[in-house]
């Protein structure tokens, strides 16, 4: 059976379950949204958030890119993030790094990607940034690690400095900002840092 085939196949095979053991779901589904949460992650396709969170269509208002970035000058993800903020009045923003990011790991070295290299650059800067602490630790797969932990911190910080984000504080005293790190190895998440709403 081919791929696409197959896709459409459990679409009816989840739809149908879904209609099972919830009768009303796509009833309530069709009429609007409510997220608590705005989940900023990765586009690697081993992270579906809803999957790794265990949580229900409708909980979590998504935005995925390369290396799960927040970039001031990305009309795309502020866009995203101003809806989820202002209309949908998401309580929670999460930037969800992970360990074995290709993103981060092609920032650290010195190669020409193309068009990636653009984007690229905000995580070498990270690298820059921190590079007196990572050049003190030898092995290159936990020097890895240590530079998706930062280059996650340093989008939450990026977020908190937008204009959304203040603006919100200052009217609902909302969202709070959370940079976690999902594990491929175990599947758990790792909670890096929380900034409460105002701080």
């Amino acid at each position: 059976m081919k791929t696409i085939e197959k896709l459409i196949l459990q679409n009816k095979a989840w739809a149908q379950e879904r209609r099972l053991n919830d009768p009303e779901f796509f009833e309530r589904q069709q009429h609007s949204q409510k997220p608590h949460t705005l989940w900023i992650g990765c586009s690697d396709s081993r992270i579906p958030p809803d999957l790794i969170t265990d949580t229900d269509p409708g909980t979590m208002f998504v935005h995925r890119n390369i290396a799960n970035l927040v970039v001031h000058t990305d009309l795309n993800s502020l866009s995203v993030i101003q809806y989820a903020v202002e209309a949908l009045e998401v309580q929670h923003v999460i930037v969800c790094g992970h360990y074995g990011c290709g993103g981060v790991n092609a920032a650290m070295k010195e190669q020409d990607l193309g068009l990636l290299n653009g984007w690229l650059a905000n995580i070498r800067e990270v690298y820059h940034h921190h590079r007196p602490e990572l050049s003190q630790i030898p092995d290159e797969a936990e020097r890895w690690q240590r530079l998706v932990e930062h280059t996650t911190r340093a989008q939450v910080h990026n977020l908190m400095k937008t204009a959304i984000i203040q603006r919100a504080w200052a009217k609902r005293k909302a969202p709070s900002l959370h940079a976690w790190v999902y594990q491929l190895q175990s599947g758990e998440l790792k909670v890096l840092e929380t900034i409460p709403a105002g701080s």
